[in-house]
């Protein structure tokens, strides 16, 4: 889980500040040259533009879980625009969104996010013609801007994606003028250790992810009524605990048109229950979440939980390994300049990490255009169960 590795990060700041000390002034010189390069997302690799605009979303008709008042969501939207469309790129971390920036003195071995070159145009129009909903939840501790890579690839293919960042249990959120911060009941210290505790507090906290999912999905068609395919109904894709949250999500939500959970232990009723439409499991080397573990995989915890997910799933299952990476290669981690041993420390595989981007968006859009298309298969085998 994300969980795990962002605590990892946070016990071994000593160490790294050691080291950089260490190395002396000569290399953290060196750092803060290359740190200062441009840096860019990737590329989309769709016919279409990108636009991006955030909102905030009151869920009127639910109670917040973890404070008095009802559910308020803040949501990144990346959409089609048309070829040729001109205008101001956005910020990728905008306003008090900087704060996504690990704090110092680690930070000195991280790009400045603030200055992070992105594709997507600031409140540009959407393309015309009308497009599917997907929603993006983010891992544990994480928020969505983290994942604009993903998002902006699939903007670029045609879909409205709706990245949710999940109240409480972000390390992160802005809302209101403010800045949030996570709280224990919204982002357990054990989620992800396989105790009993562990996988109770996750099958409970699934339900307000896939809640939080489910608005989105409702809300984007009400802020862009004229952009959405109502042909389609919503797809919901996650990574890490976000995974899971999208599988759960789809299983509640009858207009779900496909799933995707990327590199996330699975919790929740979808376990026994399965999920009716299509989905897809992308894992990393060292993940068992496809139900077949990856070859860097130290323990099959999670491999009977997806073996019962698949068996109880009614529709058809992909599943794929992308070798050479980890947990974090499904991020934005990915783009940023990232020095060592920071790099080191993250749970990065030895893929190159933008390349690692390229085929989990392959395989992404790939699978949507499938499952709502009736495009070609992608190329991953269908789940052994």
């Amino acid at each position: 889980m994300a969980r795990r590795g962002l605590r990892k990060m946070r016990t071994g700041i000593v160490i790294l500040v050691l080291l950089v000390v260490v190395g002396g002034g000569g290399y953290v010189g060196w750092v803060l040259v290359q740190r200062s390069a441009p840096v860019s997302l990737p590329t989309p690799t769709g016919q279409l533009q990108v636009g991006r605009q955030t909102f905030e979303w009151t869920d009127t008709a639910r109670k917040d879980p973890y404070v008095a008042g009802p559910r308020k969501l803040s949501v990144f939207v990346w959409y089609p625009v048309a070829k040729g469309v001109t205008g101001r790129k956005v910020a990728y971390v905008p306003g008090q969104w900087t704060g996504l920036q690990l704090k110092a003195p680690v930070s000195i071995l991280e790009g400045p996010l603030d200055s992070l070159h992105d594709p997507a145009l600031d409140h540009a129009a959407v393309a015309p013609g009308r497009f599917p909903v997907v929603v993006l939840l983010p891992g544990m501790g994480f928020s969505a801007p983290m994942y604009a890579a993903l998002a902006e690839d699939l903007a670029s293919h045609g879909y409205l994606v709706a990245g949710v960042t999940p109240t409480y249990s972000a390390n992160l959120t802005v809302l209101d003028g403010r800045t949030i911060s996570s709280m224990p009941a919204a982002n357990p210290s054990n989620l992800g250790d396989n105790s009993p505790g562990a996988i109770e507090a996750g099958d409970h906290l699934v339900n307000s992810w896939a809640a939080d999912a489910r608005f989105a999905a409702t809300q984007v068609a009400k802020e862009l009524p004229d952009s959405v395919d109502p042909a389609f109904g919503p797809s919901y894709v996650g990574h890490s605990f976000g995974g899971a949250a999208s599988l759960e999500a789809c299983r509640t939500d009858a207009r779900c048109a496909a799933a995707i959970d990327i590199d996330g232990s699975q919790y929740g009723e979808v376990v026994k229950k399965g999920v009716q439409a299509p989905i897809m499991l992308l894992g990393a080397d060292d993940s068992c979440i496809t139900s077949v573990c990856g070859p860097d995989a130290k323990n099959d915890t999670d491999r009977n939980r997806a073996l019962s997910l698949l068996k109880a799933s009614t529709n058809t299952s992909w599943c794929a390994t992308i070798p050479g990476t980890r947990h974090f290669n499904f991020t934005d981690y990915g783009a940023y300049y990232l020095a060592w041993p920071l790099r080191r420390y993250l749970p990065l595989g030895t893929i190159d990490r933008r390349r690692a981007l390229t085929l989990e968006n392959g395989y992404v859009s790939t699978f949507l255009s499938h499952a709502l298309r009736n495009t070609p298969a992608p190329g991953a085998p269908a789940c052994a169960s």
